[in-house]
């Protein structure tokens, strides 16, 4: 059994809405839906196979499957032909995150397994897709088994979760539970200047419905995401799955340092105002001060004006990334790493500004729901056995969603830790057990 191999000519140029699918998708999910009677294994490889190719870049070899594109409705439609393929009941709420529905949906106390279709620029093919996958295979395999479901069963994509093209994570989940008022949600913006709502209604959706959703979130009583491990935790236990215990506390914050654009070939290096400079030195200060408070910055991201060859900026804005395993070192990184640009910027003669995107705090997962997996997990086959418990550092839909429902998730092994790369990979065997992992807690939580 092995994975099959990604599609090198890639895919993710179809221009219609989720509702357009193409005849070849829905074709592909019903072949898909075929092979579920051989459960849960057979029928992830079948999906696996269909969705591997949407939105890979030739060049490249990583995704593309940014909000509201081609790429994603391709995603879409994929996703609409499995619940179809399965007769689940399909819709789309308010802000664009899809729902198959096994059982009634107002009848509350739903269990909800799923995770997100889109991917950062040129990422890998797990992050996400690996949840929405084997939610579905999940779902195959406890229908194989037989079991009698006594709650409802939903399986979910939630929408805009990497933030590639607006910059925000988690735009789905955070609308629905109110962490991202309308208002600001109107005003994201990609990096051609096109507006969320103008991007959403070229789309096919209707921008002006977006906002909190607080009776969908009532009905449900578990949401459990499985994820591919972002890092090598797992590997070193020599576990294939493992449950999250916390996510660090995160944010984003954006860094605007202003200088003056002037001839590179003829200003003399004492006469430059040269923010290139001031932003460099704040990037080292950023790895002193994430190895002091044993915590993570990055910057990632940079966008420089005029942005010439031979012209000395006028302006370069860079984003920080910082995540650590509790809000005090987040705290110290953050403060600390502009503390030092400011220090470099007057020294320089540079204009700083310092504006937070974005910030999620710590979200410890509901331990209720984390010790029943735990129970679930431990005491499969009748042997009892250690299943390892871990933190991670990067944020999640489950995270967002945790204030207003229960929440869990489940990792799958990565062996080599890369994570928003064509790199990533997590093995077919490990897949299979995530798979196994995942049906083993659905069917513990919502079947008799």
């Amino acid at each position: 059994m092995s994975l099959p191999p990604a599609n090198a000519n890639g895919a993710g140029n179809g221009a219609a809405a989720e509702g357009r699918a193409a005849s070849g998708t829905a074709t592909e999910g019903r072949t898909a839906a075929e092979g579920r009677a051989q459960g849960g294994s057979a029928s992830f490889q079948d999906m696996w196979r269909e969705l591997l190719p949407v939105g890979r870049h030739q060049d490249s070899g990583g995704y593309r499957r940014y909000a509201w594109t081609g790429a994603d409705a391709d995603c879409r439609a994929w996703f609409r032909a499995q619940a179809e393929a399965r007769g689940l009941s399909y819709e789309v709420d308010r802000n664009g995150n899809q729902w198959a529905w096994l059982g009634d949906p107002l009848a509350g106390d739903a269990v909800v397994a799923g995770s997100h279709l889109d991917s950062v620029p040129d990422g890998g093919a797990f992050d996400g897709p690996l949840g929405v996958v084997s939610s579905f295979a999940a779902l195959d395999e406890l229908r194989r088994r037989g079991a009698e479901f006594t709650r409802p069963l939903a399986i979910s994509n939630f929408g805009d979760e990497e933030g590639a093209r607006f910059g925000l994570a988690c735009v789905g989940s955070r609308l629905a539970a109110g962490q991202l008022t309308v208002e600001a949600a109107h005003r994201l913006r990609d990096g051609d200047g096109i507006t969320l709502p103008q991007a959403m209604e070229a789309a096919g959706y209707d921008p002006d419905a977006i906002g909190p959703d607080p009776e969908r979130l009532a009905r449900i009583g578990a949401f459990v995401e499985l994820h591919v491990e972002q890092g090598r935790a797992l590997d070193l236990t020599g576990e294939p799955v493992g449950i999250a215990s916390a996510i660090w506390p995160h944010g984003r914050w954006r860094f605007d340092f202003r200088g003056e654009a002037n001839h590179a070939g003829t200003t003399r290096l004492a006469d430059r105002r040269d923010p290139m400079l001031t932003y460099a030195e704040t990037v080292l200060a950023a790895r002193r001060e994430a190895e002091l408070a044993g915590a993570l910055a990055t910057f990632g991201k940079i966008s420089v004006e005029p942005n010439g060859v031979n012209a000395i900026p006028s302006l370069v804005r860079g984003w920080l990334d910082s995540r650590a395993a509790d809000q005090a070192a987040l705290d110290a990184v953050v403060s600390g790493v502009e503390r030092a640009a400011r220090e470099h910027a007057e020294r320089a003669g540079i204009d700083l500004d310092v504006v937070r995107e974005s910030f999620t705090p710590v979200v410890e997962f509901e331990h209720a729901l984390r010790d029943e997996l735990g129970k679930i997990l431990a005491g499969r086959d009748g042997a009892e056995r250690a299943v390892p418990v871990l933190g991670t550092g990067a944020g999640h839909d489950a995270g967002i969603l945790s204030a207003s429902v229960p929440t869990a998730m489940l990792f799958v092994r990565n062996p080599t830790g890369i994570s928003h790369s064509p790199a990533e990979h997590a093995g077919e065997d490990d897949c299979v057990a995530g798979v196994t992992a995942l049906a083993d807690v659905l069917e513990g939580l919502a079947c008799s």
